[in-house]
């Protein structure tokens, strides 16, 4: 995607093949800054602190994190500690296990002298795998806007979106704004209702921004008024992604999806969800039980950043001194709430029949 003249990746190896770089998203949207990561804790700690997140980015990040951790050490203990390091940064995003496990699959069959390569040369098959695969989900995606658009006569396409899954959350084009950007970029005219997405505000920092540096008409609302703009017919379908969903088509996505799948229920909007297949976990089936919901540390919940009007970013307290808060990153939507899964396959019912259509080596 384009940020001023230049066109970016989110990840992307180094000019000397020694390293890689990211989009720092915890500066983003006030700045935009590079970081290196040059070794496996460096890409351990930015899955961790969210320097990169979105199901299919940390899973790319991973990847070549174990492969930076082969540069080092290419013995077996040392890739298993690497492994398990970043494992262990994010438990819900079940793109992170995938990842490393085919890294594992690749690598672990070598020659130790062997491995630093293959280790490099798998992790940008992963990469330009995600690309591929998240602009084929823009296009089916594309076909129900395309179907929305002419039963409204061309009046534009208003979307509703949580959380970020756009480019920033893989590594280009992204899961349920990539048929949004195409939507605009073959002259629909969309609108996308913004949630802000607290508490990392996700929405209003890494949606809108990207957005904005497309051009693509946008709204941010607070998280709350989602259910009202569809009370009042101005919501035509709600677009999210998904950090994990079961095979029998539960969702796991950032906390509040869920209760935006009650309201678009209940005001019988459609509520899509957009993923790729590595994105599916197919040992899964009952999602509240079995998918982990990460909890993260309060203060992103009892502390906000922001800029001043002077310029600079600063970090306020918002609740009381000691305020306890409970900070879960993630929530369940039932099946029985999802319209459909959009995938690079298709469209299918969220449901183990709807995924094993469109899937069936899978379930095999």
């Amino acid at each position: 995607m384009r940020i001023g003249d230049t066109w970016y990746r989110t990840i992307w190896p180094t000019e000397d093949g020694l390293a890689v770089e990211i989009i720092d998203q915890t500066l983003l949207p006030h700045f935009f800054e590079v970081r290196r990561l040059d070794s496996v804790e460096d890409a351990a700690e930015a899955i961790r602190t969210m320097r990169v997140r979105g199901a299919p980015l940390i899973g790319a990040t991973a990847a070549y994190g174990l492969a930076l951790a082969l540069r080092a050490d290419a013995s077996d203990d040392a890739f298993e500690a690497s492994r398990e390091m970043l494992a262990a940064t994010r438990p819900t995003a079940v793109n992170l296990r995938w990842a490393l496990d085919e890294m594992a699959r690749e690598v672990t069959p070598l020659p130790e002298r062997e491995r630093a390569d293959a280790a490099w040369t798998c992790a940008a098959r992963i990469c330009n795998d995600d690309v591929e695969i998240c602009r084929r989900i823009g296009e089916q995606g594309l076909l129900k806007l395309q179907e929305i658009s002419s039963r409204k006569g061309g009046e534009s396409v208003n979307i509703l979106t949580h959380c970020n899954a756009g480019w920033l959350a893989t590594v280009d084009w992204g899961t349920a704004l990539a048929p949004i950007y195409m939507a605009h970029d073959s002259k629909m005219a969309v609108h996308v209702w913004v949630d802000e997405t607290r508490p990392r505000n996700q929405g209003a920092a890494l949606t809108a921004y990207e957005l904005a540096a497309h051009g693509v008409p946008y709204t941010l609302i607070a998280d709350n008024a989602g259910g009202h703009l569809m009370q009042h017919g101005m919501v035509d379908l709600c677009l999210v992604g998904t950090d994990r969903t079961t095979a029998a088509g539960d969702v796991a996505n950032k906390i509040g999806t869920y209760l935006k799948a009650l309201a678009a229920r209940d005001n019988q909007v459609p509520f899509f969800v957009c993923l790729p297949s590595t994105t599916v976990d197919w040992t899964a089936r009952d999602g509240i039980a079995e998918i982990p919901i990460e909890e993260r540390p309060p203060e992103e919940l009892t502390r906000v950043s922001g800029r001043t009007f002077e310029g600079e970013v600063i970090s306020i307290e918002v609740a009381p001194p000691g305020c306890p808060a409970g900070n879960w990153a993630f929530d369940v939507t039932p099946a029985r709430l999802v319209t459909g899964l959009i995938t690079e396959r298709g469209l299918c019912d969220a449901s183990a029949e709807g995924l094993a259509t469109l899937f069936p080596e899978r379930v095999r």
